[in-house]
């Protein structure tokens, strides 16, 4: 008889343990496309941490470096910019999650090759530039970069680590779309234009 009365108690006990472990699940994954417009507060001087934050998904993430848009003018009167920005996931390993990328190393033929080789074109961001993005490795890998090159100056948004279940290649382009207008010298945006 003790048998029978444990049994349903334990199989009570054993649903509820079930429906606990499957409330664990991690929450659904964030979706929301990048602003269009870029807004404070910005990381590295340029960089927009909302933007930031949904594509990798770290809520306080670890920022080093920042950029010299007149260096170029204050070497030799050309107009480029260098620097970079870094961000790290604040705890465990605090490995680089993000990183963007501004030097006077644009080539519009390594552009041309990449989308040569299947990279997807940027949109016209600034006019006369040229870039590209494309996911890195399979479609399953939250890895990502966008490249866009005006005259000298070269910007890359390399995600490292993004969010699983977003497109973290539209992520990149979308980053690209807000900084590259503040990040090169000179540059006149593209009329805005809504995103799709």
């Amino acid at each position: 008889m003790k048998g029978h009365i444990f049994s349903p108690i334990a199989t009570i006990t054993a649903l509820l343990l079930l429906a606990a472990c499957q409330e664990q699940t991690s929450p659904p994954v964030n979706t929301t496309p990048l602003p269009s417009v870029a807004a404070p507060p910005y990381i590295c001087d340029y960089i927009p941490l909302g933007a930031v934050q949904l594509m990798t998904g770290i809520r306080e993430p670890i920022v080093k470096g920042n950029f010299d848009l007149t260096v170029g003018k204050e070497l030799d009167g050309k107009n480029y910019g260098t620097g970079g920005c870094w961000i790290y996931q604040p705890t465990g390993n605090k490995s680089k999650v993000l990183q963007i990328s501004l030097s006077p190393a644009g080539s519009k033929q390594e552009v041309e090759w990449e989308i040569s080789q299947g990279a997807k074109p940027l949109p016209e961001i600034i006019p006369g530039a040229i870039g590209h993005y494309s996911q890195d490795g399979s479609a399953d890998n939250a890895q990502a970069s966008a490249v866009l090159v005006h005259g000298l100056n070269e910007v890359i948004v390399d995600l490292i680590h993004g969010v699983k279940g977003r497109d973290n290649a539209a992520d990149a382009a979308a980053l690209m779309e807000l900084i590259a207008p503040k990040l090169i010298p000179g540059a006149t945006p593209t009329t805005e234009k809504t995103r799709d």
